[in-house]
């Protein structure tokens, strides 16, 4: 099962499961680790030269608090992230609020409310980064996948058009340099 291969690759790596130890530990509303963090273990350990957390630009952690939406609330959760362990970079969203900012931000039509975790990951702008895991109550890996694990675990980037347009994937494309910093990868256009 491909959740169970996720799980072992979160496992062996000791910075996730104390970051993510942290998140749960936190209590902030349904909180989850996800996108590019994910996606640079599972590709250091798979097909780069291994996973440095030195080089994660952030640690994005979603919760779902509709009961406030203000961006306050994401500045609180990524302090209380920072208080319990000050290492990781922090960004912390509520992913309720996204409609509130999503179409100011990056343009476009309004965005739906989020009502779940699934919906907000389901909207990430590639298929391998539309993954987030946290910690339950006796230690064991959760996944959340709803596009399933196959490209990040298969070492596939490509474009989640839920959200991101053909412009804004490449531009991330660009910045984001996967062959170049994962030779294994693959990109799909």
């Amino acid at each position: 099962m491909r959740e169970d291969e996720l799980g072992d690759l979160v496992q062996r790596s000791l910075w996730l499961v104390r970051a993510l130890g942290a998140v749960r530990d936190c209590s902030l509303p349904d909180a989850w680790i996800g996108a590019g963090a994910l996606r640079d273990l599972v590709w250091g350990e798979r097909y780069g030269d291994g996973f440095h957390p030195s080089s994660v630009r952030d640690v994005d952690v979603v919760f779902l608090d509709p009961a406030d939406l203000s961006r306050d609330n994401d500045d609180r959760a990524t302090g209380r992230l920072v208080a319990a362990l000050p290492d990781p970079p922090w960004e912390a969203k509520n992913q309720a609020a996204v409609h509130t900012w999503y179409p100011t931000k990056f343009g476009g039509d309004p965005v739906a409310p989020l009502r779940a975790i699934a919906d907000a990951v389901a909207t990430w702008p590639e298929y391998a980064t539309a993954v987030a895991v946290r910690l339950d109550a006796h230690d064991q890996i959760v996944v959340c996948a709803p596009h399933g694990l196959d490209d990040l675990l298969d070492g596939v980037w490509r474009r989640n058009p839920t959200r991101a347009s053909p412009e804004i994937s490449r531009q991330r494309l660009a910045r984001h340099r996967p062959t170049e910093r994962w030779p294994g990868v693959r990109v799909v256009t």
